[in-house]
């Protein structure tokens, strides 16, 4: 069986791990990206993962309360590392071996992001998940999955949502909207479809760094991705 990727970055929100909860961590959506992660790691395919903090805290919305968006945006950041760490561990259940970094130094529950050692741990087939974001105030997840992306040497960004690609408008909201098969990056800006956010595309972009957006609920779409299979909307 021939593998399209041989390293892949996979952008999951916080949101997703939700589940049909308001709030945390949904213990059958975890174990289900667990089962997903195994099935690529299985086929030796080396594979990186960016996780949200949103089900847990979101930076943006802390202005309502009274905090300032950096501070907000730090908090952001430790939940994405709290999802980490929960992610880490049920993956081990299904004996993955993990490797947890973030851009904050917290050296007792992750280790330091350093490009060259995150690059080995994949070489030897551990899978690596990257918290914190970027380490830095203003910028969202979606841009540190760029960036370790493009750090690391991925071939792909897979952004599993809950949605099976990418739509003319929001599919939950409008029972019109069509899905587009495939994009180019310009087509995207021409037709301003919320992909990632513009900093993180345009990284994407000038990196030519391709972007599948899928759904990550169905079982087996992980793995068909690595197949060639036509799943979600590519864009190019």
């Amino acid at each position: 069986m021939a593998i399209r990727y041989k390293r892949i970055l996979l952008k999951l929100s916080g949101e997703s791990l939700m589940g049909a909860q308001d709030f945390g961590i949904d213990p059958d959506m975890s174990n289900l990206y667990a089962r997903e992660i195994k099935s690529v790691v299985d086929a030796g395919v080396q594979i990186s993962i960016v996780i949200g903090g949103g089900n847990i805290y979101r930076g943006m919305d802390a202005e309502e309360a009274g905090i300032e968006r950096a501070q907000g945006d730090y908090m952001g950041m430790l939940a994405t590392v709290m999802n980490g760490m929960a992610l880490q561990s049920i993956m081990e259940k299904y004996g993955i071996r993990t490797r947890l970094m973030s851009a904050i130094k917290m050296e007792q529950i992750a280790e330091p992001y350093i490009r060259r050692r995150a690059i080995r741990h994949l070489e030897k087939g551990r899978v690596v998940i990257f918290g914190a974001g970027t380490g830095n105030p203003f910028f969202t997840t979606d841009t540190a999955a760029s960036l370790r992306a493009i750090e690391t040497g991925s071939e792909v960004i897979l952004k599993g949502t809950r949605v099976d690609g990418i739509y003319t408008a929001d599919p939950e909201k409008d029972p019109k909207a069509t899905k587009f098969e495939s994009l180019t990056f310009a087509e995207v800006f021409e037709k301003n479809l919320n992909v990632m956010d513009m900093t993180a595309f345009t990284l994407c972009r000038e990196n030519n760094l391709p972007i599948i957006v899928f759904d990550i609920n169905k079982t087996g779409n992980l793995f068909r991705i690595l197949e060639g299979e036509k799943v979600g909307t590519s864009v190019s």
